[in-house]
């Protein structure tokens, strides 16, 4: 449910939207000069944001309280959201859960009269399987939607640590099946159902598709995905200097993830880098540079192709984790977005459909 804006959501909206507005050289010197990592530049809006969230004191992503660390999330995204959404018609739907019926939201490209079906994408949202709900990702999925012309049913799964380890995973699996029974009803191709996320919920996708081989998903779409949950990495030291995900938000989200469940982190099904990879669809995988998670994208990248699945990537030099959330504050970031958008439709459209599911 969407929370109403407060006064204090107002202004320090009118005021980094003034601020933003400046030319790249006033951004860098608010920003505290050019902030370059492993060779590449952070882009200047997006710098000024650091700054700007650090003098308000908006320090890591998860707080002692999951309830709490939810709503400063909606504020977040509500604060730095477009001045006008991306126009396109959603329906709030309840489809099948893992145990039960799950909130989510239907998103329909607009179409020619007599054009052929649109494909549709199950998304799932990111936010360490702790934060994140239709409301935080609504403007990704609008951008999905309207700019890949795409249908985009994102799914509002269970999320811990009320929920641990596989309530998320079982969710996924059910609203994948949920929207190969309901597409044509949703107005849909049902040969051509599509499986993706971000962060989270891309780790959520490739597990899925890892460990139940036979699920109908023609393609799957991998935004700055978390696949190794044991190894170190040189990103995890290199940005982790407070660009929107620190390795602590990642470890106590891990922990919330799994403590009690008995899983262990490199289990396939937390950690997929490990899981049988030559199951999974083609996948079209977007790292962001600036992201502790980046080499863990770049190593599933490796490893789909290495296991034979056809494989694109998109990489940002400039952009952070989260950048599909940030579309309404930087050009970049936007910019990346619509091209995810494009280029992730004219990659699914290049693969013969998946008709029916292939039990094991």
């Amino acid at each position: 449910m969407t929370e109403p804006s407060t006064m204090q959501d107002r202004i320090e909206r009118t005021v980094i939207r003034a601020l933003l507005d400046l030319p790249d050289p006033a951004l860098r010197l608010l920003g505290g000069g050019a902030r370059t990592i492993d060779g590449q530049a952070l882009d200047p809006q997006l710098q000024l944001v650091v700054r700007l969230r650090a003098l308000l004191g908006r320090g890591a992503l998860v707080g002692a309280s999951p309830e709490a660390s939810r709503a400063r999330l909606r504020r977040d995204m509500r604060t730095l959201a477009p001045e006008t959404l991306p126009a396109v018609r959603t329906a709030d739907l309840t489809i099948d859960g893992g145990a039960g019926p799950l909130r989510a939201r239907h998103y329909v490209p607009g179409q020619k009269k007599g054009a052929a079906p649109a494909p549709l994408l199950v998304y799932l949202h990111g936010g360490g399987f702790v934060l994140g709900d239709l409301e935080t990702h609504d403007v990704p999925c609008r951008l999905l939607c309207r700019e890949g012309l795409l249908h985009v049913v994102s799914v509002d799964y269970r999320l811990a640590p009320e929920h641990p380890f596989p309530a998320a995973l079982d969710d996924t699996v059910a609203a994948v099946r949920w929207a190969k029974a309901n597409a044509a009803t949703l107005g849909a191709d049902e040969g051509r159902i599509l499986l993706g996320g971000d962060s989270a919920g891309a780790n959520l996708a490739l597990a899925a598709t890892s460990a139940y081989p036979g699920l109908p998903v023609t393609a799957q779409l991998l935004v700055y995905p978390p696949t190794d949950a044991v190894s170190e990495r040189p990103a995890h030291a290199l940005f982790d200097r407070d660009l929107f995900l620190a390795r602590a938000d990642r470890e106590l989200f891990t922990r919330r993830y799994l403590d009690g469940t008995g899983t262990g982190r490199g289990d396939p099904r937390v950690s997929p880098l490990f899981g049988e990879l030559a199951h999974c669809p083609p996948s079209y995988v977007a790292i962001a540079h600036f992201d502790i998670l980046r080499d863990e994208g770049e190593a599933i990248v490796e490893a789909l192709a290495n296991a034979g699945v056809p494989v694109e990537v998109q990489r940002e030099p400039t952009l952070p984790h989260g950048f599909v959330n940030m579309t309404g504050f930087s050009r970049a970031a936007h910019g990346a977005t619509v091209r995810l958008a494009k280029d992730f439709r004219a990659f699914a459209d290049q693969l013969p459909a998946r008709t029916e599911e292939v039990h094991a």
